[in-house]
Protein backbone atom coordinates (compact mmCIF):
# COMPACT_ATOMS: atom_id res chain seq x y z
CA UNK A 1 0.00 0.00 0.00
CA UNK A 2 1.49 3.30 -1.06
CA UNK A 3 1.44 6.43 0.95
CA UNK A 4 1.13 10.00 -0.17
CA UNK A 5 2.11 13.29 1.36
CA UNK A 6 0.06 16.44 1.63
CA UNK A 7 1.56 19.36 -0.25
CA UNK A 8 0.71 22.43 1.80
CA UNK A 9 -0.05 25.31 -0.57
CA UNK A 10 1.39 28.75 -0.20
CA UNK A 11 -0.70 31.37 1.53
CA UNK A 12 -3.63 32.24 -0.67
CA UNK A 13 -5.13 35.64 -1.17
CA UNK A 14 -8.21 34.40 -2.91
CA UNK A 15 -6.84 35.09 -6.36
CA UNK A 16 -6.62 32.62 -9.18
CA UNK A 17 -3.04 31.64 -8.57
CA UNK A 18 -3.63 30.92 -4.94
CA UNK A 19 -6.67 28.84 -5.79
CA UNK A 20 -4.72 26.84 -8.39
CA UNK A 21 -1.94 26.17 -5.92
CA UNK A 22 -4.43 24.97 -3.32
CA UNK A 23 -6.22 22.82 -5.91
CA UNK A 24 -2.95 21.27 -7.00
CA UNK A 25 -2.00 20.45 -3.42
CA UNK A 26 -5.35 18.86 -2.68
CA UNK A 27 -5.24 16.90 -5.92
CA UNK A 28 -1.78 15.55 -5.21
CA UNK A 29 -2.88 14.63 -1.70
CA UNK A 30 -6.11 13.04 -2.82
CA UNK A 31 -5.16 11.20 -6.02
CA UNK A 32 -4.07 7.92 -4.42
CA UNK A 33 -6.90 8.20 -1.90
CA UNK A 34 -9.42 8.68 -4.70
CA UNK A 35 -8.06 5.71 -6.64
CA UNK A 36 -8.08 3.56 -3.51
CA UNK A 37 -11.58 4.69 -2.63
CA UNK A 38 -12.72 4.05 -6.21
CA UNK A 39 -11.48 0.46 -6.02
CA UNK A 40 -13.00 0.17 -2.56
CA UNK A 41 -16.39 1.42 -3.68
CA UNK A 42 -16.42 -0.63 -6.87
CA UNK A 43 -15.74 -3.77 -4.84
CA UNK A 44 -18.29 -2.46 -2.35
CA UNK A 45 -20.86 -2.28 -5.13
CA UNK A 46 -19.99 -5.83 -6.12
CA UNK A 47 -20.38 -6.84 -2.48
CA UNK A 48 -23.80 -5.19 -2.32
CA UNK A 49 -24.84 -6.78 -5.63
CA UNK A 50 -23.83 -10.25 -4.42
CA UNK A 51 -25.70 -9.81 -1.13
CA UNK A 52 -28.83 -8.50 -2.87
CA UNK A 53 -28.70 -11.44 -5.30
CA UNK A 54 -28.30 -13.85 -2.37
CA UNK A 55 -30.78 -12.33 0.11
CA UNK A 56 -33.15 -10.47 -2.26
CA UNK A 57 -34.93 -7.43 -0.76
CA UNK A 58 -37.42 -9.14 1.56
CA UNK A 59 -37.67 -10.23 5.18
CA UNK A 60 -34.26 -11.93 5.54
CA UNK A 61 -32.43 -9.08 3.77
CA UNK A 62 -34.19 -6.51 5.94
CA UNK A 63 -33.20 -8.40 9.10
CA UNK A 64 -29.58 -8.73 7.96
CA UNK A 65 -29.21 -5.10 6.83
CA UNK A 66 -30.97 -3.65 9.88
CA UNK A 67 -28.75 -5.65 12.25
CA UNK A 68 -25.66 -4.74 10.24
CA UNK A 69 -26.36 -1.01 10.52
CA UNK A 70 -26.52 -1.10 14.34
CA UNK A 71 -22.72 -1.28 14.90
CA UNK A 72 -22.26 1.68 12.57
CA UNK A 73 -24.96 3.66 14.34
CA UNK A 74 -23.63 3.00 17.84
CA UNK A 75 -20.04 3.65 16.83
CA UNK A 76 -21.01 6.90 15.08
CA UNK A 77 -23.19 7.87 18.01
CA UNK A 78 -20.53 7.56 20.70
CA UNK A 79 -17.17 7.81 18.99
CA UNK A 80 -17.14 8.23 15.22
CA UNK A 81 -18.04 11.89 15.14
CA UNK A 82 -15.61 12.63 17.93
CA UNK A 83 -12.75 11.03 16.01
CA UNK A 84 -13.34 12.94 12.79
CA UNK A 85 -14.28 16.33 14.23
CA UNK A 86 -12.39 16.48 17.52
CA UNK A 87 -9.44 14.10 17.68
CA UNK A 88 -7.75 15.00 14.37
CA UNK A 89 -7.65 18.77 15.09
CA UNK A 90 -6.53 18.14 18.69
CA UNK A 91 -3.72 15.81 17.62
CA UNK A 92 -2.56 18.27 14.98
CA UNK A 93 -2.49 21.13 17.48
CA UNK A 94 -0.75 19.03 20.14
CA UNK A 95 2.05 18.14 17.71
CA UNK A 96 2.29 21.73 16.50
CA UNK A 97 2.79 22.77 20.12
CA UNK A 98 5.50 20.16 20.87
CA UNK A 99 6.39 16.95 19.03
CA UNK A 100 7.18 14.91 22.15
CA UNK A 101 4.09 16.14 23.95
CA UNK A 102 1.99 15.41 20.86
CA UNK A 103 3.19 11.80 20.71
CA UNK A 104 2.44 11.26 24.41
CA UNK A 105 -0.98 12.88 24.06
CA UNK A 106 -1.73 10.59 21.13
CA UNK A 107 -0.85 7.51 23.23
CA UNK A 108 -3.14 8.65 26.05
CA UNK A 109 -6.11 9.36 23.79
CA UNK A 110 -5.69 6.07 21.91
CA UNK A 111 -5.51 4.08 25.17
CA UNK A 112 -8.68 5.76 26.43
CA UNK A 113 -10.41 5.00 23.12
CA UNK A 114 -9.49 1.28 23.22
CA UNK A 115 -10.83 0.90 26.77
CA UNK A 116 -14.01 2.79 25.96
CA UNK A 117 -14.60 0.75 22.80
CA UNK A 118 -14.19 -2.54 24.67
CA UNK A 119 -16.73 -1.55 27.34
CA UNK A 120 -19.13 -0.15 24.75
CA UNK A 121 -18.98 -3.33 22.68
CA UNK A 122 -19.83 -5.62 25.62
CA UNK A 123 -22.80 -3.45 26.63
CA UNK A 124 -24.05 -3.27 23.05
CA UNK A 125 -23.99 -7.06 22.57
CA UNK A 126 -26.06 -7.50 25.72
CA UNK A 127 -28.56 -4.92 24.48
CA UNK A 128 -29.00 -6.45 21.00
CA UNK A 129 -32.75 -7.28 21.43
CA UNK A 130 -33.46 -3.70 22.51
CA UNK A 131 -31.77 -2.27 19.42
CA UNK A 132 -33.82 -4.51 17.13
CA UNK A 133 -37.05 -3.50 18.89
CA UNK A 134 -36.21 0.19 18.41
CA UNK A 135 -35.16 -0.03 14.74
CA UNK A 136 -37.54 -2.79 13.65
CA UNK A 137 -40.47 -2.88 16.05
CA UNK A 138 -42.63 -4.33 13.29
CA UNK A 139 -40.56 -7.55 13.17
CA UNK A 140 -42.33 -10.58 14.62
CA UNK A 141 -41.54 -14.24 15.17
CA UNK A 142 -38.68 -15.73 13.16
CA UNK A 143 -37.74 -12.40 11.55
CA UNK A 144 -37.18 -10.77 14.92
CA UNK A 145 -35.29 -13.79 16.26
CA UNK A 146 -32.92 -13.92 13.29
CA UNK A 147 -32.39 -10.14 13.43
CA UNK A 148 -31.39 -10.37 17.12
CA UNK A 149 -28.99 -13.24 16.34
CA UNK A 150 -27.42 -11.26 13.49
CA UNK A 151 -27.07 -8.26 15.80
CA UNK A 152 -25.21 -10.29 18.44
CA UNK A 153 -22.67 -11.36 15.83
CA UNK A 154 -22.39 -7.92 14.21
CA UNK A 155 -22.11 -5.70 17.31
CA UNK A 156 -18.46 -6.68 18.07
CA UNK A 157 -17.68 -4.75 14.88
CA UNK A 158 -17.96 -1.60 17.03
CA UNK A 159 -14.57 -2.27 18.60
CA UNK A 160 -12.85 -2.86 15.28
CA UNK A 161 -14.55 0.09 13.59
CA UNK A 162 -13.31 2.33 16.38
CA UNK A 163 -9.74 1.04 16.44
CA UNK A 164 -9.58 1.24 12.64
CA UNK A 165 -10.97 4.78 12.56
CA UNK A 166 -8.53 5.92 15.22
CA UNK A 167 -5.65 4.32 13.31
CA UNK A 168 -6.80 6.17 10.21
CA UNK A 169 -6.94 9.45 12.13
CA UNK A 170 -3.38 8.98 13.37
CA UNK A 171 -2.20 8.17 9.84
CA UNK A 172 -3.92 11.31 8.58
CA UNK A 173 -2.08 13.48 11.11
CA UNK A 174 1.14 11.97 9.76
CA UNK A 175 0.09 12.97 6.23
CA UNK A 176 -0.40 9.31 5.30
CA UNK A 177 -3.76 8.78 3.65
CA UNK A 178 -3.56 5.75 1.38
CA UNK A 179 -3.94 2.79 3.75
CA UNK A 180 -7.34 3.80 5.23
CA UNK A 181 -8.67 4.14 1.68
CA UNK A 182 -7.39 0.72 0.56
CA UNK A 183 -8.11 -1.38 3.67
CA UNK A 184 -11.92 -1.61 3.11
CA UNK A 185 -11.22 -3.51 -0.11
CA UNK A 186 -10.21 -6.51 2.00
CA UNK A 187 -13.54 -6.37 3.83
CA UNK A 188 -15.40 -6.17 0.52
CA UNK A 189 -13.57 -9.19 -0.87
CA UNK A 190 -14.41 -11.24 2.23
CA UNK A 191 -18.11 -10.32 2.11
CA UNK A 192 -18.26 -10.99 -1.64
CA UNK A 193 -16.98 -14.45 -0.88
CA UNK A 194 -19.50 -14.83 1.94
CA UNK A 195 -22.39 -13.85 -0.34
CA UNK A 196 -21.15 -16.17 -3.07
CA UNK A 197 -20.87 -19.12 -0.68
CA UNK A 198 -24.35 -18.42 0.72
CA UNK A 199 -25.82 -18.20 -2.80
CA UNK A 200 -24.21 -21.51 -3.71
CA UNK A 201 -25.44 -23.19 -0.52
CA UNK A 202 -29.02 -21.94 -0.60
CA UNK A 203 -31.49 -23.91 -2.68
CA UNK A 204 -33.64 -21.04 -3.93
CA UNK A 205 -34.91 -18.11 -1.90
CA UNK A 206 -34.24 -18.30 1.86
CA UNK A 207 -36.38 -16.56 4.48
CA UNK A 208 -36.02 -16.14 8.26
CA UNK A 209 -37.89 -19.38 8.97
CA UNK A 210 -36.00 -21.56 6.47
CA UNK A 211 -32.37 -20.41 6.89
CA UNK A 212 -30.13 -23.19 8.23
CA UNK A 213 -27.60 -22.83 11.04
CA UNK A 214 -24.72 -23.22 8.58
CA UNK A 215 -26.13 -20.57 6.24
CA UNK A 216 -26.59 -18.22 9.20
CA UNK A 217 -23.01 -18.75 10.41
CA UNK A 218 -21.60 -18.08 6.95
CA UNK A 219 -23.40 -14.72 6.84
CA UNK A 220 -22.88 -13.69 10.47
CA UNK A 221 -19.28 -14.74 11.09
CA UNK A 222 -18.12 -13.84 7.57
CA UNK A 223 -19.53 -10.31 7.71
CA UNK A 224 -17.83 -9.49 11.01
CA UNK A 225 -14.65 -11.26 9.91
CA UNK A 226 -14.31 -8.83 7.03
CA UNK A 227 -14.33 -5.85 9.42
CA UNK A 228 -11.70 -7.49 11.63
CA UNK A 229 -9.41 -8.02 8.62
CA UNK A 230 -9.96 -4.43 7.46
CA UNK A 231 -8.79 -3.11 10.84
CA UNK A 232 -5.80 -5.44 11.21
CA UNK A 233 -4.61 -4.43 7.73
CA UNK A 234 -4.02 -0.83 8.90
CA UNK A 235 -1.47 -1.77 11.54
CA UNK A 236 1.58 -2.31 9.28
CA UNK A 237 1.11 1.18 7.75
CA UNK A 238 0.75 2.67 11.22
CA UNK A 239 4.01 1.04 12.31
CA UNK A 240 5.79 2.26 9.17
CA UNK A 241 4.54 5.75 9.99
CA UNK A 242 6.34 5.50 13.33
CA UNK A 243 3.49 4.73 15.75
CA UNK A 244 4.16 2.23 18.57
CA UNK A 245 1.35 1.83 21.07
CA UNK A 246 2.43 2.17 24.68
CA UNK A 247 -0.71 2.16 26.86
CA UNK A 248 -0.86 5.14 29.18
CA UNK A 249 -3.58 7.11 30.93
CA UNK A 250 -1.50 9.81 32.64
CA UNK A 251 -3.60 12.67 31.29
CA UNK A 252 -2.35 16.16 32.06
CA UNK A 253 -4.48 18.78 33.71
CA UNK A 254 -7.19 20.03 31.37
CA UNK A 255 -6.65 17.47 28.58
CA UNK A 256 -9.77 15.41 29.20
CA UNK A 257 -11.77 18.57 29.74
CA UNK A 258 -10.59 19.89 26.38
CA UNK A 259 -11.75 16.71 24.65
CA UNK A 260 -15.00 16.79 26.58
CA UNK A 261 -15.81 20.39 25.70
CA UNK A 262 -15.33 19.76 21.99
CA UNK A 263 -16.90 16.31 22.07
CA UNK A 264 -20.02 17.47 23.91
CA UNK A 265 -21.44 19.41 21.00
CA UNK A 266 -20.27 16.76 18.55
CA UNK A 267 -22.25 14.23 20.55
CA UNK A 268 -25.33 16.45 20.24
CA UNK A 269 -24.86 16.47 16.46
CA UNK A 270 -24.33 12.72 16.24
CA UNK A 271 -27.26 11.93 18.54
CA UNK A 272 -29.48 14.05 16.32
CA UNK A 273 -28.33 12.39 13.10
CA UNK A 274 -28.57 8.87 14.55
CA UNK A 275 -32.04 9.61 15.92
CA UNK A 276 -33.07 10.63 12.41
CA UNK A 277 -31.56 7.46 10.97
CA UNK A 278 -33.33 5.33 13.59
CA UNK A 279 -36.70 6.88 12.71
CA UNK A 280 -36.13 6.38 8.97
CA UNK A 281 -35.00 2.77 9.52
CA UNK A 282 -38.06 1.98 11.63
CA UNK A 283 -40.47 3.59 9.14
CA UNK A 284 -38.83 1.89 6.17
CA UNK A 285 -39.11 -1.49 7.92
CA UNK A 286 -42.77 -0.80 8.62
CA UNK A 287 -43.30 0.13 4.97
CA UNK A 288 -41.82 -3.21 3.88
CA UNK A 289 -44.05 -5.16 6.23
CA UNK A 290 -47.07 -3.12 5.14
CA UNK A 291 -46.30 -3.84 1.48
CA UNK A 292 -46.04 -7.57 2.17
CA UNK A 293 -49.31 -7.53 4.13
CA UNK A 294 -51.11 -5.83 1.23
CA UNK A 295 -49.81 -8.35 -1.28
CA UNK A 296 -47.38 -6.02 -3.06
CA UNK A 297 -44.40 -8.22 -2.24
CA UNK A 298 -41.49 -7.67 0.15
CA UNK A 299 -39.38 -5.31 -1.96
CA UNK A 300 -40.62 -1.95 -0.67
CA UNK A 301 -38.93 -1.71 2.73
CA UNK A 302 -35.58 -0.96 4.31
CA UNK A 303 -33.32 -2.95 2.00
CA UNK A 304 -34.11 -0.87 -1.15
CA UNK A 305 -33.54 2.32 0.87
CA UNK A 306 -30.31 1.00 2.39
CA UNK A 307 -28.99 -0.27 -0.95
CA UNK A 308 -29.80 2.96 -2.80
CA UNK A 309 -28.14 4.98 -0.05
CA UNK A 310 -24.95 2.97 -0.50
CA UNK A 311 -24.99 3.74 -4.22
CA UNK A 312 -25.67 7.40 -3.55
CA UNK A 313 -22.58 7.49 -1.31
CA UNK A 314 -20.21 6.22 -4.04
CA UNK A 315 -19.30 9.51 -5.81
CA UNK A 316 -19.02 11.36 -2.51
CA UNK A 317 -16.83 8.63 -1.03
CA UNK A 318 -14.51 8.54 -4.05
CA UNK A 319 -13.97 12.28 -4.26
CA UNK A 320 -15.56 14.08 -1.34
CA UNK A 321 -14.10 11.92 1.42
CA UNK A 322 -10.67 11.99 -0.21
CA UNK A 323 -10.74 15.77 -0.45
CA UNK A 324 -12.07 16.16 3.10
CA UNK A 325 -9.44 13.79 4.50
CA UNK A 326 -6.68 15.79 2.85
CA UNK A 327 -8.22 19.13 3.80
CA UNK A 328 -9.00 18.68 7.51
CA UNK A 329 -5.40 18.54 8.83
CA UNK A 330 -4.47 21.33 6.42
CA UNK A 331 -7.35 23.59 7.44
CA UNK A 332 -6.72 22.80 11.13
CA UNK A 333 -3.14 24.07 10.78
CA UNK A 334 -4.28 27.22 8.97
CA UNK A 335 -6.98 27.87 11.58
CA UNK A 336 -4.50 27.36 14.45
CA UNK A 337 -2.19 29.91 12.80
CA UNK A 338 -5.03 32.39 12.23
CA UNK A 339 -4.74 32.18 8.42
CA UNK A 340 -8.42 32.69 7.62
CA UNK A 341 -7.75 33.45 3.93
CA UNK A 342 -5.97 30.12 3.55
CA UNK A 343 -8.85 28.26 5.20
CA UNK A 344 -11.28 29.98 2.84
CA UNK A 345 -9.15 29.21 -0.21
CA UNK A 346 -8.69 25.55 0.79
CA UNK A 347 -12.44 25.15 1.28
CA UNK A 348 -13.20 26.80 -2.06
CA UNK A 349 -10.72 24.61 -3.92
CA UNK A 350 -11.94 21.46 -2.20
CA UNK A 351 -15.58 22.19 -3.00
CA UNK A 352 -14.90 22.94 -6.66
CA UNK A 353 -12.72 19.85 -7.05
CA UNK A 354 -15.36 17.62 -5.46
CA UNK A 355 -18.08 18.91 -7.74
CA UNK A 356 -16.08 18.05 -10.88
CA UNK A 357 -17.04 14.39 -10.43
CA UNK A 358 -20.00 14.60 -8.05
CA UNK A 359 -22.20 16.72 -10.35
CA UNK A 360 -21.97 14.50 -13.48
CA UNK A 361 -22.26 11.40 -11.28
CA UNK A 362 -25.53 12.71 -9.84
CA UNK A 363 -26.81 13.41 -13.36
CA UNK A 364 -25.98 9.88 -14.55
CA UNK A 365 -27.62 8.30 -11.50
CA UNK A 366 -30.74 10.35 -12.16
CA UNK A 367 -31.00 9.49 -15.87
CA UNK A 368 -29.68 5.93 -15.98
CA UNK A 369 -30.86 4.73 -12.56
CA UNK A 370 -32.99 1.80 -13.86
CA UNK A 371 -30.16 0.50 -16.03
CA UNK A 372 -27.60 0.79 -13.22
CA UNK A 373 -29.71 -1.16 -10.73
CA UNK A 374 -30.72 -3.78 -13.31
CA UNK A 375 -27.07 -4.48 -14.11
CA UNK A 376 -26.04 -4.60 -10.46
CA UNK A 377 -28.97 -6.18 -8.67
CA UNK A 378 -31.43 -8.01 -10.95
CA UNK A 379 -29.82 -11.40 -10.37
CA UNK A 380 -30.29 -14.48 -8.21
CA UNK A 381 -33.23 -14.05 -5.86
CA UNK A 382 -33.81 -10.39 -6.83
CA UNK A 383 -36.23 -9.60 -9.64
CA UNK A 384 -36.14 -6.75 -12.16
CA UNK A 385 -39.09 -5.15 -10.32
CA UNK A 386 -37.14 -5.24 -7.03
CA UNK A 387 -34.18 -3.59 -8.79
CA UNK A 388 -36.48 -0.90 -10.19
CA UNK A 389 -37.59 0.06 -6.68
CA UNK A 390 -33.92 0.54 -5.74
CA UNK A 391 -33.50 2.71 -8.87
CA UNK A 392 -36.38 5.01 -7.91
CA UNK A 393 -34.96 5.54 -4.43
CA UNK A 394 -31.48 6.12 -5.86
CA UNK A 395 -32.80 8.74 -8.28
CA UNK A 396 -34.21 10.70 -5.35
CA UNK A 397 -30.93 10.40 -3.48
CA UNK A 398 -29.09 11.67 -6.58
CA UNK A 399 -30.82 15.01 -6.15
CA UNK A 400 -29.24 15.24 -2.69
CA UNK A 401 -25.70 14.41 -3.81
CA UNK A 402 -24.35 17.92 -4.48
CA UNK A 403 -25.89 19.62 -1.40
CA UNK A 404 -24.90 16.66 0.79
CA UNK A 405 -21.25 16.83 -0.33
CA UNK A 406 -21.16 20.61 0.10
CA UNK A 407 -22.72 20.35 3.56
CA UNK A 408 -20.19 17.74 4.72
CA UNK A 409 -17.25 19.83 3.53
CA UNK A 410 -18.56 22.95 5.27
CA UNK A 411 -18.89 21.05 8.55
CA UNK A 412 -15.16 20.28 8.38
CA UNK A 413 -14.39 23.97 8.16
CA UNK A 414 -16.11 24.51 11.50
CA UNK A 415 -14.27 21.52 12.97
CA UNK A 416 -10.92 22.87 11.81
CA UNK A 417 -11.55 25.88 14.09
CA UNK A 418 -12.49 23.58 16.97
CA UNK A 419 -16.10 24.75 16.64
CA UNK A 420 -18.42 21.78 17.21
CA UNK A 421 -21.31 23.80 18.60
CA UNK A 422 -22.43 25.39 15.32
CA UNK A 423 -22.57 22.11 13.33
CA UNK A 424 -24.52 20.53 16.20
CA UNK A 425 -27.17 23.24 16.17
CA UNK A 426 -27.49 23.25 12.38
CA UNK A 427 -27.57 19.45 12.35
CA UNK A 428 -30.35 19.33 14.94
CA UNK A 429 -32.52 21.57 12.77
CA UNK A 430 -31.77 19.51 9.63
CA UNK A 431 -32.52 16.20 11.33
CA UNK A 432 -35.78 17.51 12.72
CA UNK A 433 -36.82 18.45 9.19
CA UNK A 434 -35.77 15.00 7.92
CA UNK A 435 -37.86 13.22 10.57
CA UNK A 436 -40.91 15.35 9.79
CA UNK A 437 -40.57 14.66 6.06
CA UNK A 438 -40.07 10.92 6.68
CA UNK A 439 -43.29 10.75 8.71
CA UNK A 440 -45.05 12.74 6.00
CA UNK A 441 -43.90 10.26 3.34
CA UNK A 442 -45.02 7.30 5.44
CA UNK A 443 -48.48 8.72 6.13
CA UNK A 444 -49.25 10.47 2.83
CA UNK A 445 -47.78 8.26 0.09
CA UNK A 446 -48.81 4.88 -1.24
CA UNK A 447 -46.90 1.88 0.07
CA UNK A 448 -44.84 1.53 -3.11
CA UNK A 449 -43.63 5.12 -2.85
CA UNK A 450 -42.90 5.49 0.88
CA UNK A 451 -39.15 4.83 0.76
CA UNK A 452 -38.87 6.92 -2.42
CA UNK A 453 -40.52 9.80 -0.59
CA UNK A 454 -38.17 9.37 2.36
CA UNK A 455 -35.20 9.73 0.02
CA UNK A 456 -36.81 12.89 -1.39
CA UNK A 457 -37.13 14.24 2.15
CA UNK A 458 -33.44 13.57 2.68
CA UNK A 459 -32.66 15.64 -0.42
CA UNK A 460 -34.74 18.56 0.83
CA UNK A 461 -33.11 18.33 4.27
CA UNK A 462 -29.59 18.52 2.85
CA UNK A 463 -30.48 21.46 0.62
CA UNK A 464 -31.80 23.40 3.61
CA UNK A 465 -28.82 22.42 5.77
CA UNK A 466 -26.40 23.55 3.06
CA UNK A 467 -28.05 26.95 2.76
CA UNK A 468 -28.05 27.57 6.51
CA UNK A 469 -24.46 26.34 6.87
CA UNK A 470 -23.32 28.59 4.01
CA UNK A 471 -24.84 31.70 5.59
CA UNK A 472 -23.28 31.00 8.99
CA UNK A 473 -19.87 30.05 7.60
CA UNK A 474 -19.82 33.15 5.37
CA UNK A 475 -19.78 35.34 8.46
CA UNK A 476 -17.11 33.24 10.15
CA UNK A 477 -14.71 33.35 7.18
CA UNK A 478 -15.46 36.90 6.13
CA UNK A 479 -16.73 35.64 2.78
CA UNK A 480 -16.90 32.31 0.94
CA UNK A 481 -14.98 32.97 -2.29
CA UNK A 482 -18.47 32.98 -3.75
CA UNK A 483 -17.52 34.36 -7.16
CA UNK A 484 -15.22 31.46 -7.99
CA UNK A 485 -17.45 28.83 -6.34
CA UNK A 486 -20.63 29.97 -8.07
CA UNK A 487 -18.86 30.66 -11.35
CA UNK A 488 -17.22 27.25 -11.37
CA UNK A 489 -20.48 25.46 -10.58
CA UNK A 490 -22.36 27.37 -13.27
CA UNK A 491 -19.78 26.24 -15.83
CA UNK A 492 -20.13 22.65 -14.62
CA UNK A 493 -23.91 22.94 -14.84
CA UNK A 494 -23.67 24.04 -18.47
CA UNK A 495 -21.22 21.21 -19.25
CA UNK A 496 -23.55 18.64 -17.69
CA UNK A 497 -26.55 19.31 -19.96
CA UNK A 498 -25.02 17.62 -23.03
CA UNK A 499 -24.31 14.60 -20.80
CA UNK A 500 -27.92 14.54 -19.60
CA UNK A 501 -29.31 14.93 -23.11
CA UNK A 502 -27.15 12.18 -24.60
CA UNK A 503 -27.71 9.71 -21.73
CA UNK A 504 -31.47 10.29 -21.78
CA UNK A 505 -31.63 9.84 -25.56
CA UNK A 506 -29.77 6.53 -25.31
CA UNK A 507 -32.06 5.42 -22.48
CA UNK A 508 -35.25 6.40 -24.35
CA UNK A 509 -34.22 4.77 -27.65
CA UNK A 510 -33.04 1.56 -26.02
CA UNK A 511 -36.11 1.30 -23.80
CA UNK A 512 -38.44 1.74 -26.77
CA UNK A 513 -36.52 -0.59 -29.11
CA UNK A 514 -35.36 -3.51 -26.96
CA UNK A 515 -36.33 -2.76 -23.36
CA UNK A 516 -33.78 -2.27 -20.61
CA UNK A 517 -35.14 -4.53 -17.87
CA UNK A 518 -32.72 -7.39 -18.59
CA UNK A 519 -28.97 -7.56 -18.11
CA UNK A 520 -27.48 -7.20 -21.61
CA UNK A 521 -29.68 -4.34 -22.92
CA UNK A 522 -29.31 -2.50 -19.60
CA UNK A 523 -25.54 -2.96 -19.65
CA UNK A 524 -25.21 -1.70 -23.23
CA UNK A 525 -27.43 1.31 -22.47
CA UNK A 526 -25.48 2.12 -19.31
CA UNK A 527 -22.06 1.87 -20.97
CA UNK A 528 -23.04 3.84 -24.10
CA UNK A 529 -25.04 6.47 -22.20
CA UNK A 530 -22.45 7.01 -19.46
CA UNK A 531 -19.43 6.76 -21.77
CA UNK A 532 -20.75 9.07 -24.48
CA UNK A 533 -22.25 11.49 -21.99
CA UNK A 534 -19.02 11.55 -19.97
CA UNK A 535 -16.96 12.42 -23.06
CA UNK A 536 -19.36 15.24 -23.96
CA UNK A 537 -19.07 16.54 -20.40
CA UNK A 538 -15.27 16.62 -20.60
CA UNK A 539 -15.33 18.32 -24.02
CA UNK A 540 -17.69 21.07 -22.89
CA UNK A 541 -15.86 21.51 -19.58
CA UNK A 542 -12.64 22.05 -21.52
CA UNK A 543 -14.33 24.50 -23.89
CA UNK A 544 -15.67 26.39 -20.87
CA UNK A 545 -12.17 26.37 -19.34
CA UNK A 546 -13.14 24.69 -16.09
CA UNK A 547 -9.70 24.66 -14.45
CA UNK A 548 -10.58 21.94 -11.94
CA UNK A 549 -11.55 19.46 -14.67
CA UNK A 550 -8.31 20.03 -16.55
CA UNK A 551 -6.25 19.83 -13.35
CA UNK A 552 -7.98 16.58 -12.33
CA UNK A 553 -7.34 14.96 -15.72
CA UNK A 554 -3.70 16.07 -15.69
CA UNK A 555 -3.12 14.81 -12.14
CA UNK A 556 -4.51 11.35 -12.82
CA UNK A 557 -2.78 11.17 -16.21
CA UNK A 558 0.55 11.75 -14.50
CA UNK A 559 -0.09 8.77 -12.25
CA UNK A 560 -0.68 6.39 -15.16
CA UNK A 561 2.24 4.24 -16.38
CA UNK A 562 4.35 6.40 -18.67
CA UNK A 563 2.65 9.58 -17.47
CA UNK A 564 4.79 12.71 -17.37
CA UNK A 565 5.33 13.87 -13.76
Amino acid sequence: MGETVVDVPPPADGGADGGKAASGGILRSGAIMAIGTLVSRVTGFLRTAVLVAALSTGALANAYNTANTIPNQIYDLLLGGILTSVVVPLLVRAKERDRTYGDQYEQRVFTLAVIGLAVLTVVAVLAAPLFIDVLAGSYKGDQRDIAVMFARFFLPQIFFYGVGAFAGAMLNTRNSFAAPMWAPILNNVVVIGVGGVFLAMAAGKVDPSSISDTEFMVLAAGTTGGIVLQTVALWPSLRRAGFRWRPRLDFKRGEIGQVGRMAGWTLVYVVATQAGLAVVTALANRAGDLGAAKGYGEGYGYTPYFTAYQMFQLPYAIVGVSVITALLPRMSRFAAEGKIADVRSAFSSGLRLSSVIIMPAAALMLVLGPEITTVLFAHGNTSADNALVIARVMQMFAIALVPFSTYQLMLRVFYSFGDTRTPALIGAVSVTANIILAFAAYNLLGVKWIVVGMAGGYAVTNAVGTLVCWLVLRRKLGGMDGRRIIGGHLKLLVAIWPLIGFAYAVHAVADAAIGTDTLLPALITMVVGAGGGGLLYLVFAKLLRVDEVQATIATFARRLPGGRR
